[in-house]
C-alpha cells in the first residue's frame, strides 16, 4: 500500500513497443489499461489482513524457501542441466543475434550463473516451457501438505481470497502455465544429444508442472487454466494455431543449423521464428 500514489514509471521492452503502440486502437487500449491499474491502485482499499498478517507471512516465507530450494537444486546442482539448457532451448542463438543492446552473458563464458535475467528467461519462453516463472511451485506446496496435513490446501485458499498479493502471484503463475506447453517442450528437449541426460532432467521438469498446475487449481478452485481470466483465454485460443507452427518450425531450423547447416537463410529464418513467436506470447524477458 503506498507504492502507487496516482503515478507509476515503466519500461516498455523494445521488442514489444510495435506490438503495443504502432495501431492506435491497441496503443489507446494499453494506456487505458496502466491508467486504471494506477487509480485502481491508488484509491481501492487493499485489502488488510488484521491478525491473518503473521500466520500468511509465516506460510509464505515456508513456500518460499521450499520453491527456491527445488529451484537452485535443479538449475545449479542438477549434473547436466547446463548442458540440457544449452541444447534444449535457442540459449546460443539468441547470443549471437542482434537484438539487443547487451550481450547475453555479463563475461564471456557458458555459465548459466553469468547470463543476464531477460535471455534466461527469453530462452525458456521460447522453448514453451517458461520454468523460471513456476519451477518449485509444486514442491513447495507439496512439502507444506506434508508439515501440516490437509488443512495447507484450505489455508493457502484463503490466502488466495484474502490476499491481493497471493492473488497476483497466482494469476501471474496461471499465465505462465497457460502459455507454456510441454508437448511442444518435448520437441526442443528432442534436440539434446544425451538420451539419459534428456529424460532424466525433462522428466523431472515435467513431473514438477503436473506437480504446479495440480496444486494451482486446487488452491484457485479453477478446473483448468485461465478459468478466472477468460479473455486472456480467449486471445491464446486465438493465437497458438499461429504460434505453435513457428516453435515445430523453429526446432527443425535449430536442428539443421546445428547439424552444420550454417548459412545466411538458416539464421534469418531462426531469428524470424524468435520474432514470431516472442510476438504471439507477449513474454520474453
Amino acid at each position: 500500500p503506498g507504492s502507487v500514489n496516482g503515478r507509476i514509471r515503466i519500461t516498455e521492452q523494445g521488442e514489444v513497443i510495435a506490438s503495443k503502440y504502432a495501431d492506435a486502437r491497441i496503443g489507446r487500449r494499453n494506456l487505458e489499461t496502466l491508467i486504471a491499474a494506477t487509480m485502481e491502485a491508488t484509491l481501492l482499499g487493499h485489502g488488510e489482513l488484521g491478525n491473518q498478517a503473521a500466520p500468511y507471512f509465516e506460510v509464505m516465507e515456508f513456500l518460499s524457501a521450499r520453491a527456491l530450494q527445488a529451484y537452485r537444486e535443479l538449475v545449479y546442482e542438477t549434473p547436466g542441466f547446463e548442458r540440457f539448457f544449452r541444447e534444449a532451448t535457442p540459449i546460443a542463438e539468441l547470443a549471437e543475434l542482434q537484438i539487443g543492446s547487451r550481450p547475453a552473458s555479463r563475461k564471456n563464458t557458458l555459465i548459466i550463473k553469468e547470463l543476464r535475467a531477460i535471455p534466461w528467461v527469453f530462452s525458456w519462453s521460447l522453448s514453451r516451457l517458461m520454468l523460471p516463472g513456476w519451477y518449485g511451485f509444486g514442491s513447495a506446496v507439496q512439502a507444506l501438505i506434508a508439515r501440516d496435513g490437509g488443512q495447507a490446501l484450505a489455508v493457502l485458499a484463503a490466502m488466495h481470497r484474502r490476499w491481493p498479493f497471493m492473488q497476483t502471484l497466482l494469476s501471474n503463475m496461471d499465465m505462465v502455465l497457460a502459455k507454456g506447453d510441454p508437448g511442444i517442450a518435448a520437441s526442443y528437449a528432442e534436440l539434446v544429444s544425451d538420451a539419459g541426460l534428456r529424460q532424466r532432467i525433462f522428466g523431472r521438469i515435467q513431473g514438477e508442472w503436473q506437480l504446479t498446475v495440480k496444486h494451482l487449481l486446487a488452491i484457485t478452485g479453477q478446473r483448468e487454466l485461465l478459468q478466472n481470466n477468460p479473455t486472456l483465454a480467449r486471445s491464446l485460443r486465438n493465437r497458438s494455431p499461429y504460434i505453435d507452427p513457428l516453435n515445430h518450425l523453429q526446432v527443425a531450423l535449430l536442428r539443421r543449423l546445428r547439424a552444420g547447416e550454417d548459412d545466411e537463410v538458416c539464421r534469418r529464418a531462426v531469428l524470424l521464428t524468435i520474432n514470431g513467436v516472442a510476438a504471439g506470447l507477449r513474454n520474453s524477458g
